[in-house]
């Protein structure tokens, strides 16, 4: 009835005529924005079930590489072991930002097939940096799997590892995320084992009670995703079905490892009840000991960024290594990005930092300023020797730097700000670039965390693996371009902790072939 009406009201001559306002009609009606919408929709559901389904082979694929073939594949630096569906997704979303390409699941997946297919030993391979490439002007391929043979040759010249053990000299924050992190990235083994654990309590089934608890769960980190079973009658704690002995010892020097058939063992210190040259020697004086790391700053031993210096010490040579703090380890990827592409003349270094274990939950008597008041309910200036650290990793920086400290009521998650001034003139997208690049290629690219968030909080990195987040949307330049001022987050156990495994794995030669 109301096409009729419509009708009558336009005086059309001929047949021809209404026959072609008719068409036009209906075409508007073909084009009608809730059937359009409708379309729309159902189109885009069956578009996010077929990601969803390809992520779901994804999954496991990276599960197989894993555990089968000991071939552990990242997305531009990013986890995606024991990833979920959404996460892989997410994790494509940001790589496409990243690099300004659109990094799809479906093409992922289609490298990530062909690299199934090839025979590569033990490996750490980039898919995003893979995918990025094979879409890349450069690319001479067609055919993704003989790209893939191309990219991946010089794996055939890599020589096999063996597997070293590894004891935790103490059980702490970072031993407890050590020991998550060992045994969640065992695979089939073929690198660092985690054989013990020695604490100076005296064991019994309530102390290997508590520790299997601690370990268990955390309220940062939140549960373990995996198993933890105690064998009250041999001191073992049962992790993912693998035993991990506990040994009580006063002295480090009193231990027999051999007695547990371990040898030749790393022995990482994270009670900081050792910090010198001699004090950590005591650890070589034990059977099956061969190697130490310090998971703190340490004196007259080599203080070690990896990434940064950690190829100016040979293990072949050096006994013993300190893995800095976790600032220096936020600081000095930035810092050397800085003084190689712009020049560093001075500046000042403030950390924001989480509260730790030494300071007091209500106020009393501490070693040291700003530690005395209650850490819950102040935050507190206190000193740090941050600067100092940089320079021992970065010997040019002496001199050039001060800085100080405030502690913050907040479990987890840092802040490093860096004023510098610096030699050549610099502009706000320059410099971003310039981080970038290190980021997305070269030595640093495990180190440097570039962030696209524009509404970074503490609460966001928690979990990260790079010790250093570049904030690209908080950093200022001025007018001349001669003062910047870069924002750095990080995750200072769980950054860190990444970073003490990435040293101890050069340490111990086990470092396999990969393609970053």
């Amino acid at each position: 009835m109301k096409r009729a009406f419509f009708l009558l009201h336009f005086p059309f001559t001929t047949t021809l005529e209404i026959s072609i306002f008719v068409g036009y009609i209906h075409h508007i009606c073909s084009k009608h924005p809730r059937m359009e919408h409708t379309k729309s929709y159902e189109k885009e559901l069956a578009f996010q079930a077929d990601r969803r389904k390809a992520t779901t082979e994804f999954i496991k694929i990276i599960s197989d590489l894993w555990y089968d073939k000991a071939i552990e594949v990242v997305l531009f630096k990013n986890q995606i072991i024991d990833k979920n569906v959404s996460d892989i997704i997410h994790l494509h979303e940001y790589a496409g930002e990243f690099v300004q390409k659109p990094i799809s699941i479906f093409d992922s997946l289609e490298i990530l097939r062909a690299i199934n297919d090839l025979k590569l030993p033990p490996s750490k391979l980039d898919l995003g940096k893979l995918t990025y490439e094979y879409h890349s002007d450069e690319n001479n391929f067609n055919d993704i799997k003989a790209f893939v043979i191309d990219k991946l040759k010089g794996a055939r010249k890599s020589k096999r590892v063996r597997p070293k053990d590894v004891v935790l000299y103490g059980f702490e924050r970072i031993g407890r995320l050590l020991a998550r992190e060992f045994m969640a990235k065992t695979g089939k083994g073929d690198q660092l084992k985690l054989r013990a654990v020695v604490i100076e309590e005296e064991l019994n089934a309530e102390t290997l009670e508590k520790r299997a608890n601690l370990l268990c769960m955390d309220s940062v980190y939140g549960r373990f995703m995996g198993t933890v079973d105690t064998d009250l009658e041999n001191n073992l704690l049962i992790v993912n079905g693998t035993p991990v002995y506990f040994i009580q010892a006063q002295k480090p020097e009193d231990v027999d490892y051999t007695k547990y058939g371990i040898s030749n063992a790393l022995i990482i210190d994270n009670t900081v009840a050792f910090r010198c040259q001699r004090e950590l020697s005591r650890h070589l004086k034990s059977k099956g000991a061969s190697k130490v790391l310090l998971t703190a700053p340490g004196k007259e031993v080599p203080n070690i960024v990896h990434g940064v210096n950690h190829h100016d010490y040979d293990p072949d040579y050096t006994n013993i290594y300190s893995a800095a703090s976790c600032t220096t380890n936020a600081i000095t990827p930035i810092l050397k990005v800085i003084e190689d592409s712009l020049g560093i003349k001075k500046g000042h270094l403030e950390t924001i930092h989480a509260c730790t274990n030494d300071q007091n939950l209500v106020d009393n008597i501490h070693g040291k300023y700003g530690h005395r008041r209650a850490e819950a309910m102040n935050m507190a200036i206190t000193e740090t020797g941050a600067e100092l650290a940089a320079a021992k990793v970065l010997p040019y920086l002496k001199g050039k730097l001060t800085s100080n400290a405030i502690r913050v009521p907040i479990p987890n998650g840092s802040l490093a700000i860096l004023n510098l001034e610096v030699k050549n003139r610099a502009s706000l997208d320059g410099i971003n670039t310039i981080v970038k690049k290190y980021a997305l290629e070269g030595d640093l690219v495990e180190q440097i965390k570039y962030s696209l968030n524009k509404e970074m909080v503490c609460s966001d990195i928690v979990g990260t693996s790079a010790p250093a987040i570049y904030d690209s949307n908080a950093t200022i330049v001025s007018g001349n371009g001669k003062n910047i001022v870069l924002y750095i987050w990080y995750d200072n156990e769980y950054g860190y902790a990444h970073q003490i495994i990435r040293l101890a794995k050069y340490i111990t030669k086990v470092k396999r072939y990969t393609y970053y």
